[in-house]
């Protein structure tokens, strides 16, 4: 696999939400379908592009993975589900504690793979949530890691 890593552009809103899409329907298929490909595209292109730094990795030309980060947050984190458990992941959250000392992030208490991913690279749980605050009502954990 040759891999490569660059900050991604506005002009790379169309892979990023169909990463989102794949990876997220993959790891939590009972949220499936909640949004249409183009409420995903609306979302990336007019926040997540807007609010944050956005970096993908690649093999080749293909977008396998990115991430999504302001300053102390990470917004979003995926990577296709044939791509995992390979280090894309691991690449592309050492890009964003590169840049903070300090990250948070939100993740469903049902995404065991998630909260396994962010507790073994040193994430501390620091909140559990009923869900009520978020859009698809899915309880939820906010985790913290510090440099």
């Amino acid at each position: 696999m040759a891999l490569s890593v660059k900050q991604l552009e506005r002009r790379d809103m169309g892979a990023v939400a169909i990463v989102h899409r794949i990876s997220f329907d993959d790891r939590l298929p009972w949220l499936a379908g909640l949004h249409t490909p183009d409420e995903d595209r609306s979302f990336f292109s007019t926040v997540v592009f807007d609010d944050c730094e956005v970096w993908g990795s690649f093999d080749g030309a293909e977008l396998i993975g990115f991430i999504a980060f302001k300053e102390g947050h990470i917004e979003q984190l995926y990577v296709l589900p044939e791509y995992q458990f390979k280090g894309v992941g691991s690449g592309l959250l050492a890009i964003a504690k590169q840049r903070n000392r300090e990250l948070s992030l939100w993740t469903f208490q049902r995404n065991d793979a998630a909260r396994r991913f962010y507790e073994s690279r040193g994430f501390v749980a620091v909140e559990h949530t009923d869900g009520a605050r978020n859009e698809e009502r899915e309880p939820d954990i906010r985790y913290l890691w510090r440099a």
